[in-house]
């Protein structure tokens, strides 16, 4: 297959249209053929045409994603892009030190481990900007404009430092996922084999080569999410596999792999390894998230406005099939397109919620980016879409965000849960007050117990029930207490068996929680894993006032540095009072100070 060419005139006679449509019109189905008898796709590289192209006709919503943070997930760092101050100030990690530093309006950071020589890295990009600032850069030899790279694999490197906007202080990068202490500070994984697929926009057929051949490697680019379950997998199959080796075949060329010849099954793998190897910045549509990251190749709509663009895969390259080959509706359509990049188990971390381990029947995931992989475990994915809550144009609001988690944003899911929709069936169904936070629909079925960014609870979006087994008999702490923190497991426990008719495993319970007459938030501080704790600790922080602090100070000292940020967090949060502890000092030295910190609170 080769890319047609594009003239001078095609061109004119784009830029015409472009001048000229104001409105998208009816919606007219995508034809399957080219004049020049290619194949019709909205997945090749071809297809694109860039997110300006969208402006002309979408100002509004082009200008709103051009600021929003899912398009600047990853920018080039310039000087009006940084909100981090590379100001010279040095960051201590145990023995190691990072300096943070400014030459003739570029950004270094100079790395320096104990008994070695400092590593100078000049700033190349910045990832995020919502609640914090990640950066990669490359290795020089000087801060002079002209000095010289030096060569590592892979290219340009993850840096060791993120700047937090809600703090605002710098912070070790490695610490914002669940990993265990670690002693000395280093560059990251090389970026391009790491962050560029879902923090860019590339081709759709990029990623899907493993999925079309599942004997390959797993790369970056993959969206097979290898942890769903097999009632939420869909595979994708080749229909015209000719034709799609040679889509393939043209991918790889721009990697410089000459490659011809060979079954589907060996292009694919080739792709697969190549693309680990080699695709890099060059590569990309665009750096940043585009308009087409969501919406997949949109050349056709931009000549045609009437033709419009489809979260669907719109080629006769392949096909996708679903577990029971049921046709995907759009908002399913729409979560899958969500879920190729917020679908993550971040950083080899076992556990996860429902009892469940990464490499064996997960459940849903304990921390952010994994929202809509855990969507899609639920049973709303196919009539709801992640779109119905979620602006991903302008970014979701704070205010909106809050006004969901009430009573008034229960029309979003009485849409089809209608017999609720009456306060009288409301109570009834909630046993609590019609009015009041106990009856918001995501109170319960989507409850704040996840690790945020800002080290406060988010929304864990697997849609459910306090009440599900799985929920109640493996996993600490129970989401009633969430609320109700000052309840035992066996009054949260018996009063849900008596109002909704559940029977409960006290056997189960008691393994988790020691005994039934426990606090559940105390006994998970104790004995939960280390998410759990995060979870418990954070809850009694936001509930618990002042009397909470000593039950949390044990959490100070977890081994997951991640959960001893969500703990000094929730301690400020109880207390009222700053928490002035470094929690990356030996747990020894931080109980000294928690119990100072204690004692002085008590005068």
């Amino acid at each position: 297959m080769r890319r047609p060419k594009t003239t001078s005139a095609s061109a004119a006679l784009l830029g015409a249209v472009l001048a000229l449509v104001t409105a998208c019109g009816a919606v007219r189905p995508v034809n399957r053929a080219h004049d020049d008898g290619l194949v019709t796709s909205n997945i090749l590289r071809r297809d694109y045409a860039g997110s300006a192209s969208c402006q002309p006709c979408h100002p509004a919503i082009y200008d709103a994603f051009m600021a929003s943070p899912m398009h600047r997930m990853t920018r080039h760092a310039t000087a009006d892009e940084v909100h981090a101050p590379f100001d010279g100030s040095v960051f201590h990690f145990k023995d190691d030190a990072v300096t943070v530093e400014e030459h003739d309006g570029r950004k270094y950071m100079r790395v320096a481990r104990a008994g070695a020589a400092a590593r100078l890295y000049r700033i190349t990009k910045v990832i995020g900007g919502h609640y914090r600032e990640d950066f990669v850069g490359e290795e020089v030899t000087s801060t002079d404009a002209d000095a010289k790279v030096v060569a590592e694999p892979g290219g340009e490197r993850v840096m060791p430092l993120s700047w937090l906007l809600f703090a605002p202080a710098w912070r070790y990068k490695g610490y914002s996922v669940m990993v265990r202490e670690r002693e000395h500070v280093a560059s990251g994984m090389a970026w391009r084999e790491t962050c560029l697929f879902c923090h860019n926009t590339v081709p759709r057929l990029t990623s899907l080569y493993d999925d079309l051949f599942p004997g390959s490697e797993k790369y970056q680019g993959s969206v097979s999410e290898r942890y769903l379950p097999a009632s939420r997998l869909w595979r994708y199959e080749a229909v015209d596999r000719d034709a799609l080796s040679h889509a393939v075949s043209d991918e790889l060329a721009l990697l410089g792999d000459a490659r011809t010849g060979g079954s589907l099954e060996a292009v694919l793998d080739e792709a697969v390894k190549e693309t680990r190897r080699r695709f890099g910045e060059s590569n990309l549509l665009e750096l940043g998230i585009g308009c087409e990251a969501c919406h997949n190749g949109s050349r056709e709509h931009v000549a045609d406005p009437t033709r419009h663009p489809s979260f669907e895969l719109e080629t006769d390259l392949l096909r996708v099939r679903t577990p029971g080959d049921e046709t995907p509706t759009r908002a399913a359509w729409i979560n899958r397109t969500c879920v190729r990049c917020h679908t993550v188990l971040f950083s080899e971390y076992p556990y996860t919620w429902e009892g469940g381990e990464r490499a064996h029947a997960p459940g849903g995931t304990h921390i952010n980016s994994g929202e809509a992989r855990d969507f899609i475990l639920g049973n709303c994915a196919d009539r709801m879409a992640c779109t119905s809550c979620h602006d991903p144009h302008g970014g979701s609001r704070r205010e909106r965000l809050d006004w969901l988690g009430t009573v008034a944003a229960n029309s979003v899911c009485t849409g089809c849960h209608d017999k609720f929709a009456g306060a009288d069936a409301l109570a009834e169904h909630t046993h609590h007050s019609p009015s009041g936070e106990g009856s918001a629909c995501l109170s319960c079925h989507m409850p704040r117990k996840n690790m945020g960014l800002a080290y406060r609870l988010t929304r864990y979006h697997r849609i459910g029930s306090p009440t599900d087994p799985e929920r109640v008999e493996r996993d600490r702490p129970l989401e009633c207490a969430l609320c109700h923190v000052d309840r035992t497991v066996a009054s949260l426990v018996g009063t849900m068996e008596r109002w909704w008719g559940h029977g409960y495993d006290k056997t189960k319970l008691v393994s988790l929680y020691g005994r039934l007459e426990a606090n559940p938030l105390l006994a998970t501080i104790a004995y939960g894993k280390p998410h759990e704790v995060a979870t418990a600790a954070a809850a009694l922080g936001e509930r618990g006032g002042a009397s909470a602090a000593p039950n949390i100070v044990p959490a100070l000292t977890n081994p997951y540095p991640l959960v001893r940020y969500f703990a000094r967090h929730a301690l400020e949060q109880a207390s009222g009072r700053p928490v002035p502890i470094d929690v990356e000092q030996d747990p020894r030295i931080i109980r000294d100070a928690a119990a100072a910190w204690l004692a002085d609170g008590k005068r």
